[in-house]
């Protein structure tokens, strides 16, 4: 049987290695309205337009310039006839101007300049459709900017929500900001890295007990310098604890306590590096955050195995927290707001992410607890952190050597 439960975790390995473990599809749509005329800019990821209508000529799996300039018409056509703009008087019809490569922190972009010329007088408002990829990727969001005078307000577009009117007199910010709260929950939700990350540290934590029940057990135990971790969580499996205390049912208000501390320390550290990461005060290369986050995930992971962080796990949250904040930022950098917009935009990712982030919390907790004395979880403890670690280090290498061990 536990043969079998350790078949499902490493195929659960599997399954996440080639899949996105943070970063989404997304495309950058800016519009700026002058008049009756809107100028527009679209930053759509090479690797998405490659799979979509193929830019690589030569299927070496490189693409070169050469190879992209070839594609402009297909490009343009493909994207422009996903993209609808239309006044309160009618269509204002798209047409191309230029295309360029710009490099985001995910990789290189092509960059479709276009411009449009509504009907009749300035428009009050713009109804745009916006279905990107819509038959691909359903999980494709389409950032959208839009500038007009002086004011600037954001958007996003994904297949559940593809067509949105936005009024030019009177920007709806609460709308804005619901829709950032609606992104940063979805963020997190696919964020595999991140879940992986914060569920490693959860685990142990309905198998604490309280420090008055452990000392009166083990009343040595201080002084064999054990950890309060090392006393009160059993690290059963392949790797020996230094002491193993007697099975006494942990407290589920140690356990809340507990992970507060860890969820707030995340939280915390995430938070502070978001922000100076978004607005642009601390900027770290892409491909190293996205390494050190993968780290972070497999010392999580055999911290369950082996105590590294001797009772210190909220500390270790906050730690590797700080890091995973520039991931979190990457969207929103991107996106290249204004200070003013970006500020909302900010708040209400940041939100969602928490809100995401307690859902994922909130339905750990319960089951934890219920199965805490089961054999079943004592080898998700012990199995499960192992396939974790060996997602997260598959993970590793594919990001500081920037290749790919299992194709998706």
């Amino acid at each position: 049987m536990s043969a079998r439960l350790a078949l499902c975790l490493l195929l659960l390995c599997a399954w996440l290695s080639p899949a996105q473990a943070h970063k989404p599809s997304d495309s950058y749509l800016s519009l700026s309205v002058h008049g009756q005329r809107i100028e527009g800019q679209w930053d759509i990821a090479l690797r998405d337009l490659d799979f979509a209508i193929g830019l690589d000529g030569n299927g070496d799996g490189a693409l070169t310039w050469d190879e992209v300039r070839a594609r402009h018409a297909a490009i343009a056509a493909y994207a422009l006839q996903r993209l609808q703009v239309a006044s309160d008087r009618g269509v204002c019809p798209l047409r191309a101007t230029q295309q360029l490569i710009d490099s985001h922190t995910d990789g290189a972009y092509n960059v479709l300049r276009f411009q449009a010329d509504c009907p009749g007088a300035a428009p009050a408002s713009l109804s745009i459709g916006y279905t990107l990829f819509a038959d691909l990727d359903p999980q494709h969001k389409g950032l959208l900017k839009l500038a007009h005078g002086g004011n600037t307000q954001t958007a996003i577009f994904d297949p559940d929500s593809p067509r949105q009117r936005l009024s030019l007199a009177a920007p709806d910010r609460l709308a804005q900001f619901r829709a950032y709260v609606k992104h940063g929950i979805w963020h997190i939700w696919i964020g595999y890295d991140h879940i992986l990350f914060l569920l490693s540290l959860l685990l142990p934590a309905v198998l604490l007990k309280s420090p008055d029940d452990t000392d009166r057990l083990h009343p040595t135990a201080q002084s064999r310098g054990l950890s309060f971790q090392e006393r009160n969580v059993p690290h059963w499996g392949i790797f020996p604890p230094r002491a193993r205390p007697q099975t006494v049912p942990p407290g589920l208000k140690a356990a809340f306590i507990d992970v507060f501390k860890v969820v707030t320390a995340f939280t915390l550290a995430h938070s502070i590096t978001l922000t100076l990461a978004s607005l642009s005060l601390v900027s770290l290369p892409s491909r190293w955050v996205e390494s050190a986050i993968a780290a972070s995930v497999i010392l999580a992971a055999l911290n369950n195995l082996l105590p590294l962080f001797r009772g210190r796990r909220p500390v270790a949250a906050f730690a590797f927290g700080l890091i995973h904040g520039f991931g979190f930022a990457s969207v929103l950098r991107d996106l290249g707001l204004p200070q003013g917009a970006l500020l909302a935009s900010l708040f209400g990712f940041n939100v969602g992410v928490e809100i995401g982030q307690l859902a994922i919390v909130a339905a750990f907790l319960p089951v934890a607890w219920l199965l805490r004395k089961t054999w079943f979880y004592r080898q998700v403890l012990t199995v499960g952190s192992l396939a974790i670690a060996l997602v997260a280090a598959v993970w590793l290498v594919e990001r500081i050597a920037d290749i790919k061990l299992i194709s998706a």
